[in-house]
């Protein structure tokens, strides 16, 4: 452990002048529509993607409990992420795109996430991304234990101070 002093003038808002790990005060923030939006990618065997668009797959349908998951795991992020503040949200929604013929084979997930608050929701959005995939490799690991979760990244921010945030393409 160092004696020199903790860098007072960090851009990481989750540590106190100290260097201790602590949530971050909220309470004097104004209240906004916040949206976030993630993404990410679940790349398979041909195999095991036909299961999931055919609806046989032996645990049932695929994409309709992961997108169930989804949104419980956006409803359940603080729980999950020491720091995060519980929050009301306003929506969330989880979508599924299966990657046309011709490429890695693949299920992409899109979630947003939103709520009028003090704090934003981008850890909400990837949280329902993560859990939503893992429900599709936990339904299909039988078929497919090779299964790689990939490409999970926010997309987009808005509301609150910082404003509206694009990923670069």
């Amino acid at each position: 452990m160092s004696d020199s002093l903790p860098n007072t003038s960090s851009p990481l808002t989750h540590f106190d002048a100290q260097g201790q790990a602590h949530m971050v005060d909220v309470g004097a923030k104004a209240s906004t529509h916040r949206v976030a939006v993630a993404t990410g990618r679940i790349q398979m065997l041909a195999s095991t993607l036909a299961l999931i668009q055919s609806g046989t797959a032996k645990k049932g349908d695929v994409l309709g409990i992961a997108r169930i998951a989804g949104i419980q795991g956006a409803k359940r992020t603080s729980d999950l992420i020491p720091l995060c503040h519980p929050l009301a949200l306003t929506r969330v929604t989880v979508d599924f795109v299966v990657l046309p013929d011709g490429q890695t084979p693949s299920v992409v997930c899109k979630a947003s996430a939103e709520t009028v608050g003090q704090t934003g929701v981008e850890m909400e959005a990837l949280t329902a991304v993560q859990v939503a995939l893992l429900t599709i490799y936990d339904m299909c690991k039988a078929a497919d234990r090779g299964m790689t979760i990939t490409d999970v990244k926010l997309l987009e921010k808005q509301g609150g101070r910082s404003g509206h945030w694009v990923a670069e393409k």
